[in-house]
């Protein structure tokens, strides 16, 4: 990719050293980014179906070495733990903010990662879940991060070149989602799941080297910590951290004790929390007196889009839980008398993103130019309609499959209009997100956003959890009329709610 830096002529905007057209610093945070995505879709792929997997099956030859467990506790996992990512954004981007700034936090956040994967590689229930929970503080450390300093590489928001650069920066996002399933994937699930956890490491550490080789390239402001913590904060925060630590100590010591410790003691907890932590923050937020009347409307409107948001992301995120297992157990696995794992149908989604993303870019600017651009309102009503459709798609295969395996088309089709709904909904949320949001919580409210994914991602954590199987066609009925019903009704309230989004359109 050297070839691609150039130097522009003295004197123009940007005429130092480039990477496409845009500061040199960007092919470093292109390349990181890429990396540590190649780490953790590429482990991601493999989650499911290493929880799953026990011995060697006679009848495909696979081999097992997983840990066995049933399809609701994996999916339930699996839920927690694309939960826990997005929760992390948050204390994140506080660690950035007030604590180390974005380019020590983000370094720091790549060792996190890349022990947690090496964690993964080790055999056995302790590492794994210690791998676990490494990745996900880590991917949340990092995530909050590193896109403020794509931010802070150009010359602020009027920057003409800004735009692209993130547009440049989430095809570092989607290529590293895309290589990794056939890389990571193939050798975990052909040939032993935790030399695939190890490659997913070594992914982590090219993305690390990466960012620490070129990080002179970085601008300075990244090194800035913007809003530091007072020595008596500093206290503060340490004795709340070390006393919320004791009390879970002292009570998880003392399940341990009594013989009552079950998975569920740990996983039930953080999925209450994954929904109400997100709850509260809006509250909060929404009862704030310091907000004025237009922005407490906004605030109110908002909340159509989060509750939208998490009944989406509920759906979208079982593409790597239930739409996997199915894949493993149900689907066809070759085409034209070529075989392949189970784990590239993860690569589907973000090739999809790659080649949809442009067109419906174009798309709309097309409709604008004729003033028929559909309003935020209806983008979001779309992505729920859709997400909700490829679920009703999904119910056919599943009839069909019996004792049988369907053909590969059938996800192939539904991973299509999950992602069509995706980029009716994911880019436009983020849109309004920072449109609406209130002055005192600008650089806050991307957290809240991202927050929505916790709560849906939990909420599927929580029907697992219940005893719920969400592999079952009647809940993945009730979950595809719920997407369509939430759809609907935001579409027909599109009046009220635009009354409360003010002059935001």
């Amino acid at each position: 990719m050297a070839s691609s830096l150039t130097t522009a002529s003295t004197g123009t905007p940007g005429s130092e050293k480039t990477f496409l057209g845009h500061p040199r610093g960007l092919a470093t945070l292109f390349f990181t980014e890429m990396w540590e995505r190649f780490s953790y879709y590429g482990m991601r792929a493999l989650l499911v179906l290493y929880l799953v997997s026990g011995g060697t099956d006679a009848a495909t030859g696979s081999q097992g070495g997983g840990l066995a467990m049933t399809a609701a506790t994996a999916t339930a996992i699996y839920s927690v733990y694309v939960s826990m990512v997005y929760l992390m954004a948050m204390p994140g981007g506080w660690f950035g903010d007030r604590v180390w700034g974005a380019r020590k936090t983000v370094a720091i956040a790549g060792f996190v990662i890349m022990a947690g994967h090496a964690s993964l590689a080790v055999p056995g229930q302790a590492a794994f879940f210690a791998g676990l929970a490494l990745v996900a503080v880590g991917s949340g450390l990092l995530k909050a991060n590193i896109s403020t300093m794509v931010g802070h590489l150009y010359n602020g928001p009027d920057d003409p070149r800004r735009d692209g650069g993130f547009t440049l920066f989430y095809i570092g996002i989607n290529l590293g989602a895309f290589i990794a399933p056939f890389a990571v994937g193939t050798l975990g699930e052909k040939v032993n799941w935790h030399l695939g956890f190890a490659l997913a490491a070594v992914g982590m550490g090219l993305g690390l080297a990466c960012f620490l080789s070129f990080t002179k390239s970085l601008s300075p402001k990244s090194n800035v910590v913007p809003n530091p913590l007072s020595a008596a904060e500093r206290k503060s925060v340490l004795v709340k951290v070390i006393a919320v630590v004791a009390l879970a100590a002292a009570f998880y010591g003392t399940v341990v004790a009594l013989g009552m410790y079950t998975l569920k003691w740990a996983l039930v907890p953080i999925t209450l929390a994954g929904l109400i932590i997100p709850v509260a923050v809006l509250v909060r937020i929404k009862r704030d007196k310091d907000l004025d009347k237009t922005e407490q409307s906004k605030m109110t409107g908002y909340i159509w889009f989060f509750v939208a948001a998490a009944v989406f992301w509920m759906i979208y995120d079982q593409g790597g839980s239930t739409l996997s297992l199915f894949a493993s157990t149900k689907t066809a696995d070759s085409v034209f008398g070529l075989g392949f794992p189970a784990t590239w149908y993860q690569s589907l989604n973000p090739l999809f993103v790659m080649s949809l993303a442009p067109v419906f870019a174009w798309l709309w600017l097309w409709l604008a130019r004729k003033n028929q651009e559909p309003n935020t309102i209806v983008k979001f009503a779309m992505g729920l309609v859709l997400v909700g459709a490829s679920f009703f798609v999904f119910i056919v295969p599943m009839n069909m499959a019996g004792d049988g395996k369907v053909s590969p088309m059938w996800l192939v089709s539904i991973y299509m209009i999950q992602t069509i709904g995706e980029l009716c909904l994911s880019p436009v949320g983020l849109s309004v997100t920072t449109k609406m949001a209130p002055q005192k919580y600008a650089s806050q409210m991307m957290g809240v956003w991202f927050l929505a994914v916790t709560a849906g991602d939990c909420t599927t954590g929580l029907l697992s959890l219940a005893g719920v199987d969400l592999n079952g066609t009647g809940i993945i009925a009730l979950e595809a009329t719920l997407a369509v019903a939430a759809g609907f009704a935001i579409y027909m309230y599109r009046k009220k709610v635009q009354g409360l989004m003010g002059s935001v359109h």
